[in-house]
């Protein structure tokens, strides 16, 4: 469903001379209900009952108590086997003269890995096929009917911390189809998990020209027609998290639905025209099923080649020949022998050859899909200053 933004169109006539202009008439006042609706008390809720953090929820604690048990095992696991060496990696070799705003395409659910790579970004969006979802679902499902969708949450959330990343059909069940708002949950366990806490959450739709237009309580009213909760979490597909550490400043997250193939950006080019709009930008893309490399997706790969100061990937980033052609330089980390599925087969010469050619660094921990011969890999690049 689109919802339309009202305007409103002033007819000025002209008079011929001698013809008395009559008094103006009274300009209609500007809609009541242009103001964003607020949902930071549903994202509250979210994180404690969907996310696992300390607080308290308008949900029974024995309803979700056995979810969040095996929620916090797995984000202390991901912590102390992930996030400490990796964390510790970024913190290395990441700039800190590199642009502030982040994009991530192909991102899933996956902010996590986003707030390990750029800790002090000032603004991150992702984007992927998933939407965000519907955040008043707990109202929506009660007590009785919410441990079935929370199970699902706790396998997809569980594999992403295990292996860090998602599969693609996995997400398609998790995210698209759940009854929870399954990537919004992902996105508030990333920042439990590295200690932010929500000030502010909205949901937005892009004008043709990209621009942000946050849905209001006039929109949630038309939105709410919508009977089948899954196609309500498919309308509420874009969401905007403003967060921070205690005494820290506001940092803002956004997540975009959207398909990124050259058709569907052709069709509706409202994502790309808002991301052109975000100027130079440092990014990142892991487990992307190697669609950079794929004839239509020429479109992203222009993007990142035009738009990209520094970026992080794994073998499914910008190809080689593309990235140096647009001026990158290359740093390999880990080993790269061959693509872990035959989606990465033609890409995998450039790789082998550009890993043979550069010193060997080692990598302590995995970043997105590991080769066939389950080596950690992990590609930088970034443009030289001019």
């Amino acid at each position: 469903m689109r919802v339309f933004r009202a305007c409103l169109v002033a007819v000025v006539a002209t008079l011929a001379p001698g013809v008395r202009a009559q008094p103006a008439a009274p300009v209609p006042p500007a809609p009541a209900d242009t103001a964003p609706h607020e949902f930071i008390d549903d994202a509250k809720a979210l994180l404690v009952v969907g996310a696992c953090a300390e607080g308290t929820a308008p949900i029974k604690a024995e309803v979700y108590e056995a979810h969040c048990k095996k929620i916090r095992a797995a984000q202390q696991d991901y912590k102390a086997k992930w996030l400490v060496p990796a964390g510790e990696f970024f913190h290395a070799n990441v700039p800190a003269n590199i642009p502030k705003t982040v994009v991530y395409p192909f991102a899933g659910g996956d902010l996590a890995t986003a707030l390990t790579v750029f800790p002090d970004a000032d603004e991150i969006t992702t984007i992927s096929l998933e939407p965000a979802g519907d955040p008043r679902a707990l109202t929506r499902l009660g007590d009785k009917r919410l441990r079935a969708p929370l199970a699902i949450v706790e396998t997809e959330l569980s594999s992403l911390y295990r292996y860090n990343y998602s599969k693609t059909m996995n997400m398609i069940d998790a995210m698209r189809v759940g009854q929870l708002p399954t990537q919004l949950i992902f996105s508030l366990s990333a920042l439990a998990t590295h200690d932010y806490e929500p000030t502010a959450m909205r949901y937005f739709e892009l004008t043709p020209d990209g621009d942000i237009r946050y849905l209001t309580d006039t929109d949630l009213t038309k939105l709410d027609k919508i009977k089948d909760p899954r196609k309500l979490n498919t309308a509420l597909s874009n969401v905007e998290l403003r967060f921070r550490k205690p005494g820290g400043r506001e940092q803002v997250y956004r997540h975009i639905m959207a398909n990124l193939e050259d058709a569907h950006l052709k069709k509706a080019p409202a994502v790309l025209n808002h991301l052109i709009k975000k100027g130079r930008v440092s990014a990142m893309t892991k487990a992307a099923s190697y669609l950079l490399t794929f004839n239509e997706f020429k479109t992203m790969r222009t993007y990142l080649a035009d738009h990209v100061d520094w970026m992080v990937s794994d073998s499914t980033g910008l190809p080689p020949a593309q990235g140096t052609a647009a001026g990158f330089e290359y740093e390999t980390w880990g080993t790269y022998e061959v693509s872990n599925m035959k989606e990465g087969a033609s890409v995998t010469p450039s790789w082998k050859k550009l890993y043979a050619a550069q010193p060997k660094r080692p990598l302590a921990f995995r970043f997105g899909y590991p080769d066939a011969k389950l080596h950690n890999h992990l590609i930088i690049m970034r443009k030289p200053a001019s």
